[in-house]
């Protein structure tokens, strides 16, 4: 018989009772080092005072009233955001999925609204992961994410990650844009070099089609700027942010320069709960820490201690791991062993971690986390490893 919640997930054999910080208890009272974060989403740790104090004072007041009416919260968060990116203006979503499906859409309208409505494809590269709507699954192209939901939805292009020869050539009349994420997140925690994120601006420019980057997972002061394509001296047309935004309540935006979301008028996009009263005060209120002098070096501090210590693993354990990969607090351990194996083992001595493409155990703590948890983490990873050693020998 068919349980109640639908059987979409493996889920590991644990219920969460209540966190603080970087740490969760769960129902059994056994306290876990969370370095997964819910999948990079608790940005500001578990039960933050100041988060919490916001949304509890916003849930006493109104949670929704619908777009229908002005959200004066909507419009503090949307120009603190564009004061401190690319964008001159943002929509306001519910997820990561949404922030992008909406991309996709401006990045038709803008060449519709400019003559050009034969431009609607969209090119991706390798290894990409966009979220799990019909269109998202589509441009990811993963066939895991696929299976059983043909056919494709057609719009959708890709090249193999890294080749800027092949990305050239796939540019036609009907391209649109490009698709990235400046971090890979479920493809396997790579990084792009910042060269090839400048060149893709080039090339963007050059063919008058639009760069739009995912940072659904890598923004948020999560490789400590606020979003990783900073890193490059670039910028993109457009972005969509979600998971670290809310700290943990729903929130996602998509965010343009103004020459893109210009063309986005009355009715041409919309949403029932995006960008409600609720919403936007625990956006706001982890802005309010993410943006606070210090903030970013102390997570740059934290990466640099993490990673040191990851790649010290990586030279201790040659035949169980094969690199560090990553940026910021977005980091993750390519193993030479089944990934499963390292985070069931890290979870059965109180770290959590989330598994990622390419055999990779992904590594996204809390943005608060102290060097201390940053030591207990490579102290669990150590006992782990010579454990998995001993039992492999």
């Amino acid at each position: 018989m068919i349980p109640a919640v639908m059987p979409t997930y493996a889920r590991y054999d644990i219920a969460f009772d209540h966190g603080e910080g970087a740490y969760l208890w769960d129902t059994q009272g056994r306290r876990f080092l969370d370095f997964g974060a819910g999948i990079a989403v608790a940005s500001l740790g578990h039960c933050h005072p100041h988060l919490v104090e916001a949304i509890r004072d916003q849930v006493g007041k109104l949670m929704h009233t619908s777009n229908l009416y002005h959200i004066p919260g909507q419009e503090r968060l949307a120009e603190r955001l564009v004061a401190n990116t690319f964008a001159d203006a943002v929509f306001f979503n519910n997820s990561g999925g949404e922030a992008v499906e909406m991309g996709i859409k401006m990045m038709r309208r803008f060449h519709y609204t400019n003559g050009r409505p034969e431009r609607y494809r969209v090119i991706t590269v390798t290894g990409a992961f966009h979220g799990r709507s019909l269109a998202c699954i589509s441009a990811g192209k993963q066939e895991k994410h696929l299976k059983g939901f043909g056919p494709e939805v057609d719009g959708f292009d890709q090249v193999a990650y890294g080749n800027l020869n092949e990305m050239r050539a796939a540019i036609g009349p009907e391209t649109a844009g490009i698709l990235v994420e400046p971090v890979q997140g479920e493809g396997g925690i790579r990084a792009m070099p910042e060269d090839y994120l400048r060149a893709l601006r080039d090339i963007a420019d050059e063919f008058g089609i639009l760069l739009m980057f995912d940072e659904v997972q890598s923004g948020v002061g999560r490789t400590g700027k606020l979003y990783a394509y900073e890193w490059a001296g670039i910028a993109p047309d457009i972005l969509a942010t979600a998971k670290g935004l809310g700290g943990g309540f729903p929130l996602g935006a998509t965010m343009a320069t103004e020459r893109v979301a210009s063309t986005m008028t009355a009715g041409s996009h919309g949403t029932t709960y995006g960008g409600n009263p609720l919403a936007m005060a625990a956006g706001n209120a982890v802005l309010d820490v993410v943006l606070a002098p210090g903030f970013m070096e102390n997570v740059e501090t934290s990466a640099k201690r993490f990673k040191d210590g990851l790649d010290r693993l990586v030279a201790r354990y040659p035949r169980l791991l094969a690199e560090t990969r990553g940026k910021g607090l977005m980091l993750g351990l390519q193993c030479r062993i089944t990934n499963g194996d390292l985070v069931s083992k890290l979870m059965e001595h109180g770290l959590l971690s989330v598994p990622a493409g390419d055999n990779v155990v992904r590594f996204v703590p809390p943005l608060i986390i102290t060097p201390t948890e940053v030591d207990e983490a490579l102290k669990i990873l150590e006992t782990s490893l010579s454990e998995l050693k001993r039992d492999a020998a």
